[in-house]
């Protein structure tokens, strides 16, 4: 008997697996940040019995470049925030932040921008599945950011689960689905799969949701070259907590519309994550099906744009958004 995973907050399935396929702790339950299971509404959390069979079955090719890029990162993450400014919800030197995530947008100037032709031609099949694919990932990652400019290509909206380190909630969550604590981590409701490694989850992408084409010229082998002038720019904002943030989960997720390479979105992005708030990414980039929506919802075409359905609140200037993110979602708003 297939068992149908809710999420309340959006109205819609977002899963419909065979029972097997679950470790079941209720609907009503989600982990907390001490890695416990707490009641709240509407959610259940996969254990794929498929992907625990496979976890001896990664290449030692793809384990040692995994466990390289980590080890490298780990390095990465305490020097960078020495030079990242401090607390990110201070007052900030703006010119400064839009030049340097310009620079950044520079440097992956190819991809992330646009939609591929072949998704425009047939958006029906490539960019609506029927249940959104869920990303667990975090800003600074390189390897995270060529999964999402492929979401971009593709004009695939996703349910992001920021994984900043020092998470609370959802890199435990990866740990326990998929056995080890690796990003991106990808899990596809609508077929069943969740996956690691970049490289395996963009071109499951392009396959599943390109229609056959393959990923654009150089986006998979992009990354060793320029991957990580982003994250070095940026001095590593997007890759750790904010000792500040709220342990408490807000019932709905937030939405931004937003593309990969828009420097302006980046930054909103880095603050999701440094708080660890889930939310639905809207992918707009050029060629969008999706720009009669944002037109709708804000009037303009300019991202990025906030949704709040907790608040009710509605933002399209960046500093606005940032300013509300970190007063609205810090321990001391919650307390």
């Amino acid at each position: 008997m297939p068992i149908t995973v809710v999420n309340s907050t959006l109205c819609h399935p977002i899963a419909s697996f065979p029972s097997s396929t679950f470790h079941s702790h209720q609907f009503s339950k989600r982990i907390s940040g001490k890695g416990t299971w707490v009641c709240q509404r509407g959610r259940l959390y996969v254990k794929s019995s498929k992907l625990e069979a496979k976890r001896d079955e990664v290449s030692p090719k793809s384990s040692d470049t995994s466990s390289k890029s980590s080890s490298f990162l780990s390095f990465l993450c305490p020097l960078l925030k020495v030079f990242s400014g401090g607390d990110p919800s201070q007052e900030r030197n703006h010119a400064l932040e839009v030049a340097t995530s310009s620079l950044a947008s520079v440097a992956r100037l190819p991809w992330g921008s646009r939609v591929s032709t072949a998704s425009i031609d047939n958006s029906d099949v490539s960019s609506n599945p029927p249940l959104r694919l869920q990303l667990f990932e975090f800003e600074a990652c390189p390897f995270c950011r060529r999964v999402r400019e492929a979401m971009t290509e593709l004009d695939l909206s996703v349910e992001v689960y920021p994984c900043p380190k020092g998470s609370v909630r959802h890199r435990e969550l990866v740990r326990r689905s998929g056995g080890k604590e690796m990003f991106p981590f990808l899990v596809d409701p609508n077929t069943e799969t969740l996956m690691y490694e970049s490289g395996d989850i963009v071109k499951y992408l392009f396959k599943q949701y390109g229609n056959g084409r393959g990923p654009s010229t150089g986006l998979l082998e992009s990354t060793l070259f320029t991957g990580w002038m982003p994250t070095l720019l940026r001095a590593g904002r997007g890759m750790s907590l904010w000792d500040k943030a709220s342990t408490d989960l807000p019932p709905k997720m937030l939405e931004l519309f937003s593309y990969e390479n828009n420097p302006y979105s980046r930054l909103v992005r880095e603050a999701l994550c440094e708080l660890e708030l889930p939310y639905v990414l809207h992918n707009i980039g050029e060629g969008s099906t999706r720009m009669n929506s944002l037109l709708n919802a804000s009037g303009s075409n300019k991202v990025p744009f906030l949704v709040d359905p907790n608040t009710g609140v509605q933002l399209g200037d960046y500093q606005k958004i940032l300013a509300y993110l970190f007063q609205t979602y810090s321990s001391a708003a919650s307390a």
